[in-house]
């Protein structure tokens, strides 16, 4: 009779994201994430051929965890990008270490940052479209000076340089919507 198994992939999986919203990423080792998970090293790479392939898994995992994320984000504002650019801010804020997976690490596993913000609900598309209907002459390139700017906001929140609230920062990112308009 075959050995029941204890540990699933699912099981594997699950440590492995609670280690990196804990750790990081870089801390996912088969060692530890096996300690994490109660089990030997045997199960993880019986499910799994390499620590690759379940950081290809992990990382469409904390995907679907952003794109729930912002889903679910309270929406603040009418100006375009706002609330993508706030739920992002608010993100590196809350779950650091996953947002440093994906959007501060070299290995994306194929996809662009593009491919991970527009996410399954098309939320870049959206913007896009709302500042055309919002009378943006040029809603591409105000995507990418809105998105240098909200990126390095997200980036000063890791390193405790960031220190605007709520509503300060819908305020920032509305008046710099307004701003960059002018100069479209």
């Amino acid at each position: 009779m075959a050995r029941k198994e204890t540990i699933t992939r699912t099981d594997i999986l699950n440590a492995a994201f609670e280690m990196t919203m804990e750790e990081g990423f870089d801390r996912v080792t088969a060692r530890t994430l096996a300690a994490k998970a109660g089990c030997s090293t045997q199960p993880i790479f019986r499910v799994y051929k390499n620590m690759e392939e379940l950081g290809a898994e992990l990382f469409e995992r904390v995907v679907a965890y952003f794109d729930e994320y912002y889903e679910k984000f309270p929406k603040k504002s009418d100006t375009p990008f706002v609330n993508l650019g706030f739920a992002y801010i608010k993100f590196a804020q809350d779950y650091s270490k996953l947002f440093k997976l994906l959007f501060d690490s070299e290995n994306k596993y194929g996809k662009s940052l593009y491919d991970i913000l527009n996410g399954k609900g098309g939320s870049v598309v959206k913007e896009v479209n709302n500042a055309r209907f919002a009378g943006c002459n040029n809603p591409s390139v105000m995507f990418m000076k809105m998105w240098i700017f909200i990126h390095g906001a997200a980036c000063m929140s890791l390193t405790g340089d960031y220190d605007l609230n709520e509503e300060e920062t819908v305020v920032l990112l509305e008046e710099s919507y307004q701003a960059f308009q002018k100069t479209l």
